[in-house]
């Protein structure tokens, strides 16, 4: 028996009725969705717990460690055009039931990787896993944004974008306990170990992967079959399905709102990776914060925690005010933070830093909303290209690592406030909808 949503037919008159005020036509299949966003929240974020194991682990550098996040954000970019090309031919819910058993798959790999300690088996199950939360991506996010009247379109989208950052927020709490909670050995230790010792230790640290990464995969699978079971709503005219003209992307793209928040998530993903990847490097410096990493780590949670609590103030916020001034002003002040942490030293350059977090909260969810605003059939597609350009995640932050090399930490935070500045443009002029000559 189907968990049964609304009547599509008379959810969807009701949501384009005239004067219709309601939040969400849906109410039962949005909070379905909160539940996968928090999943792939928490899934993200468990890679900053898993970059260190890995690298103490198998004793790798930093450039061979960082492959994790290359290789996770890597898979949007590969991936996003065969995910929008499997929503078309599958539907929003089928969709989300293959991302969902997808990731369910690449958590899997996480026991042979770990069995036969092989750091190329553990890429290629996370690229398997990012693929899944791709998919999802893909489809979840104009999914959400379809769920009721476009006027808060934004507003919904945030909010489930709230429980992914609360996703995010526990995330690295159980990874601690479950990850990093045995001390892993340099090789002058391993070597000092008898050989029996040397495999009890070997099997040890396998298990510490394995059994979280199991657990979620038995999640990922359960919540699939809830998925499957739950009767959503088709929303098909807003897929490939309803595209009886057979709309390109590069026609897709010749809509200005559309490219121009493709850009401007490629800036948002690539400032907030930037800020939260060198905060604990930033903080550490002695005219800065004078901390050691271990006591920099934790201001990094409220740096997190700040966006997960934006959001869930920006959910109701945008109900009721405009998105595109809300998002041009979250911006504008987070122009004026990443300025004054640039020019100044001390509790002032620590607090203004951290604090961009809470006006980071707003901005995905909105310019990914904005961006798929009235494309009808062509909405898949958008999504499609929106979710690519996540991989501003991997590019920025390398750029801005040549910048620190070069410049010093501090002025190569000039890369993210020039992202931050894109985005008060888009917010006040670029994600209008203009018709295509």
């Amino acid at each position: 028996m189907a968990f049964a949503a609304p009547p599509a037919a008379a959810a969807a008159a009701a949501s384009t009725a005239p004067g219709n005020t309601r939040y969400t036509t849906y109410p039962l299949a949005l909070g379905v969705l909160t539940t996968i966003f928090f999943m792939w929240g928490f899934l993200t974020c468990l890679n900053d717990i898993l970059v260190p194991h890995l690298k103490s682990t198998f004793q790798l550098n930093y450039t061979q460690a960082i492959l994790v996040q290359f290789t996770f954000f890597g898979a949007y970019f590969v991936m996003a055009m065969p995910a929008g090309k499997l929503i078309a031919a599958l539907g929003y819910k089928k969709g989300i039931v293959a991302g969902l058993a997808i990731a369910g798959v690449g958590a899997l790999g996480f026991w042979p990787a770990a069995a036969l300690h092989l750091y190329p088996a553990f890429l290629g199950a996370l690229f398997v896993l990012a693929t899944g939360i791709t998919v999802l991506q893909v489809a979840a996010n104009p999914y959400v944004a379809l769920l009721g009247p476009e006027a808060t379109s934004s507003s919904r989208l945030t909010l489930a974008q709230a429980l992914n950052s609360f996703g995010t927020t526990i995330a690295p709490y159980f990874g601690s306990v479950l990850i990093l909670a045995n001390a892993v050995k340099s090789p002058t230790e391993l070597a000092a170990l008898a050989p029996a010792d040397q495999l009890a230790y070997q099997a040890q640290q396998a298990q510490s992967v394995q059994y979280p990464y199991i657990g979620l995969a038995v999640v990922l699978f359960l919540l699939a079959l809830f998925v499957w079971a739950f009767r959503l709503p088709a929303l098909t005219e807003a897929t490939d399905r309803g595209d009886h003209e057979r709309h390109g992307f590069a026609e897709v793209l010749r809509h200005r709102h559309v490219l121009f928040g493709v850009i401007g998530i490629f800036c948002y993903v690539g400032a907030e990776v930037s800020l939260g990847s060198y905060m604990v490097n930033y903080l550490s410096m002695p005219e800065i914060g004078h901390l050691s990493e271990a006591d920099a780590a934790k201001y990094v949670s409220l740096y997190w925690g700040g966006a997960m609590v934006g959001r869930f103030a920006g959910s109701w916020i945008m109900a009721w005010f405009s998105p595109r001034k809300l998002l041009a002003l979250f911006a504008a002040i987070n122009v004026v933070l990443v300025a004054t942490t640039m020019t100044t030293t001390g509790n002032l350059a620590m607090v203004s830093v951290i604090a961009v977090g809470l006006f980071n909260s707003i901005m995905f969810p909105t310019i990914f909303a904005l961006g798929i605003e009235r494309l009808g059939p062509m909405t898949s597609k958008a999504s499609s290209l929106l979710i690519m350009a996540i991989v501003g995640g991997a590019l920025i932050p390398q750029l801005q690592g040549m910048l620190a090399d070069r410049f010093g930490l501090q002025h190569a935070f000039v890369l993210p406030l020039a992202c931050y500045l894109y985005i008060v443009f888009y917010g006040l002029s670029g994600s209008k909808v203009r018709s295509v000559a």
